[in-house]
Parts: C-alpha cells; sequence; structure tokens
C-alpha cells in the first residue's frame, strides 16, 4: 500500500515580520494542502497521514478553523487521517470539538482517542493524539499492546520528541526511539520536527509541507511512504509540496572586486521570485565599496520574494579617496574623520562603532547624490 506522511501545517501561523507578505506566506500553507491531495491522486495513495499540529494555534478563528478542512473536502478520494498535536491539543469544548459539531467531511477523520482505526483491509492505523501541549509520559506506549491481525500493516501516528535523539520540538512529548520495534510497527509516522528526518528503521518524521522558518527545512514535502505488506520494511522518498524556499547563507567579502561574485551567485539560486533569504555578510569594505553593495542588495531585494541581510560582522574601512569624496576640508570632513575614528576604535562600544559605520556610509551615499544632482 502507498501512503502520504505529512505533519506541521500549522494553519494560522503569523508572520509578521514579512509585514504585507505576511497573508502570502500564510496563503502558502493552505495552498500545500491542496498540493499534498493532487501528490496523492498522482501517486495513488488513499491515505493522508497528518501527524499532528495541523493548527498553530488551540483557538483558531472561524475561517482559520474551515479552510484545511474545505481544502480536504476537495479531494473526496482520499482519506485524510488527522491527530491532534502540541499546537492544537484536544481538550473539551475545544478546537476539535468545535470541528465535529460544524461538520467534518466525510473524507476527513480526525483520531481522538488511541484505538486502532482501519485503514481499509491492508492496514490498521495506531493513533497517538495529545491533550495537552506537553505530556511527561510516552503516549505511544499503547501501541506495544494494540490487537491486530497478522495479516494487515501496522502504522503508528504520533507527535513528540523521540528521546535521546534530540528535536527542533516546542514540548516534550517524549517517544521512545524503538517504539516501532516494541510495537511490531511497520511504519511509525511522526510530527514535531519542521525538518524531514529519519529516526530509526521505519520510524520517520515527515517536515512541514510549506517551510516556515530560516535555519530548518529549505523546501516544504511529504513522505510517500510504500509498505508492501505487514513485515516489509517500508519504501520512503520525499515529494516536494512548498512553493517558498527558506535559505541562510553567509559570505565573506573583503573588496569591491568581491561584490560582482556575490552578485552573480545569489542571482543563480533557482526561482528567485520565490526565495526568503537570510544573508550574512561578514568581511570589510570601503566606502566606495560599501555603497555599491546598498545598491545591489536593494536590486536582489527585488527580484526575491524576501531578501533579510545582516550586516552586523561587515565593516566599513573608509579610504583616503573616500574622505576626499565626501570633502576636501571644512565641516563634512571633519564629521567624517570624527566617525572614522569612532568606528575604527576598538575601545569603543561594539554598538556606537556599528552606529558610526552607518552613518559614515550615509554621509558618503549623501554627499555622493549631491555631487550629482549639482553636475546635472
Amino acid at each position: 500500500m502507498r501512503v502520504i506522511h505529512t505533519a506541521d501545517w500549522q494553519i494560522g501561523k503569523p508572520f509578521r515580520n514579512f509585514g504585507e507578505k505576511e497573508s502570502v506566506l500564510r496563503q502558502a500553507r493552505l495552498s500545500a494542502i491542496e498540493a499534498i491531495g493532487r501528490l496523492a491522486q498522482g501517486e495513488a495513495a488513499a491515505h493522508v497521514l497528518v501527524a499532528g499540529d495541523l493548527y498553530d494555534t488551540e483557538a483558531p478563528a472561524q475561517k482559520t478553523l474551515l479552510e484545511p478542512l474545505e481544502r480536504m473536502r476537495g479531494f473526496p478520494g482520499i482519506a485524510w487521517h488527522i491527530i491532534p498535536g502540541n499546537h492544537d491539543p484536544h481538550r473539551g469544548n475545544g478546537l476539535w470539538d468545535r470541528a465535529r459539531s460544524i461538520g467534518l467531511p466525510d473524507n476527513v477523520h480526525v483520531h481522538l482517542s488511541p484505538e486502532p482505526a482501519s485503514l481499509g483491509p491492508e492496514a490498521v492505523l495506531l493513533p497517538s493524539p495529545l491533550r495537552r501541549k506537553s505530556e511527561v509520559s510516552d503516549l505511544t506506549e499503547w501501541m506495544d499492546q494494540a490487537p491486530s491481525s497478522d495479516s494487515v500493516i501496522r502504522i503508528g501516528l504520533a507527535h513528540g520528541s523521540v528521546t535521546g535523539f534530540g528535536s527542533e520540538g516546542e514540548a516534550s512529548n517524549p517517544i521512545a526511539p524503538d517504539r516501532a520495534k516494541r510495537a511490531g510497527l511497520d511504519y511509525l509516522a511522526l510530527g514535531d520536527w519542521h525538518r524531514t528526518m529519519q529516526v530509526g528503521p521505519g520510524t520517520w518524521y515527515a517536515g512541514t509541507p510549506e517551510a516556515d522558518r530560516f535555519g530548518s527545512q529549505e523546501l516544504g514535502q511529504v513522505l510517500l511512504v510504500e509498505i508492501a505488506g505487514p513485515g516489509a520494511p517500508p519504501t520512503v522518498s520525499t515529494r516536494r509540496t512548498g512553493a517558498y524556499r527558506w535559505l541562510s547563507q553567509a559570505e565573506e567579502i573583503t573588496a569591491a572586486r568581491d561584490l560582482d561574485g556575490l552578485e552573480e551567485r545569489l542571482r543563480l539560486i533557482p526561482e528567485l521570485p520565490s526565495l526568503l533569504m537570510r544573508l550574512d555578510l561578514r568581511g570589510t569594505l570601503d566606502l566606495t565599496a560599501r555603497a555599491d553593495l546598498s545598491n545591489r542588495l536593494a536590486a536582489l531585494e527585488a527580484a526575491m520574494f524576501w531578501l533579510e541581510p545582516d550586516l552586523s560582522g561587515l565593516h566599513v574601512r573608509p579610504t583616503l579617496d573616500d574622505l576626499e569624496r565626501i570633502d576636501f576640508g571644512g565641516v563634512l570632513r571633519e564629521a567624517a574623520e570624527l566617525l572614522k575614528a569612532e568606528a575604527e576604535n576598538p575601545a569603543a562600544n561594539p554598538v556606537e562603532r556599528r552606529r558610526a559605520e552607518e552613518a559614515l556610509v550615509q554621509l558618503f551615499v549623501m554627499t555622493r547624490e549631491s555631487g550629482r544632482g549639482q553636475a546635472a
């Protein structure tokens, strides 16, 4: 049989730092559901397993509550199996009771108790839903004794942190690293990490279907899981579902000649309009090159969906020519000299040194633009 394993949709997740683009990123998480549905259809996978954190919060607005359910409704031939995670645990009169009172689509199955659920004649699903954000005991332990026929595939579905493995998860919710072996599982589908990761034989974290942070999963994806039969090792492969790529990159630049290579490397990255980049720049530039860098970054920002440059490790060291372009003498030159001394003073507060560097750059750009205007 074939199933799709996914987790950590976190519908309703805010992206407030992204200004007017927040709504685009929120919508992308909903579009990923449709990508999963199309993938399931194309791969003849009749079941999609959602290993927790479908929602980002326990109290989503009514529209947010309904939006993913309606996307899943649009794929009536696919059965969607969901468990609550630490972001959306099952509490009395909580979001899952709200959803059930409204009426779930016929093809959406929310598993709110740890009991076997049939996936047709081929397999049984053993879900371990969370009832609170953080559990101190291993809720997957019940799987060891869960009954099933020897002729069916056993699949576990859980959300938490595999003990001794480390996790990016926000809550403890421990899971034994050998749970699949103890419980005779052919596959254990996990959620909580936002990165695709194999933990052990037949035990995987799916990652998130739409990437949502720097320093984690770059591209949203899900897992296609193929199991020939009971006792057969699963074949697991990744499938991209995300529209946006989140990339962190560090670059060293020490001279004006490095800027051409930097820009060329960044422009060669595929799919720039859907790229979110955190760019860590380090090194030393003179004022002319630093002003040139600002122009190049502005152009790259226009080419990308989002560019977040970190210039805290990039220092400005003006040359004599730089200072003379500001002013040969007089008040502006004197101000430039003072700022240069402050920026290069090793005993100065790092914050003050950074402010002096930025002020020097602004003074340079202002006087250069003023000179162009006068020349015109």
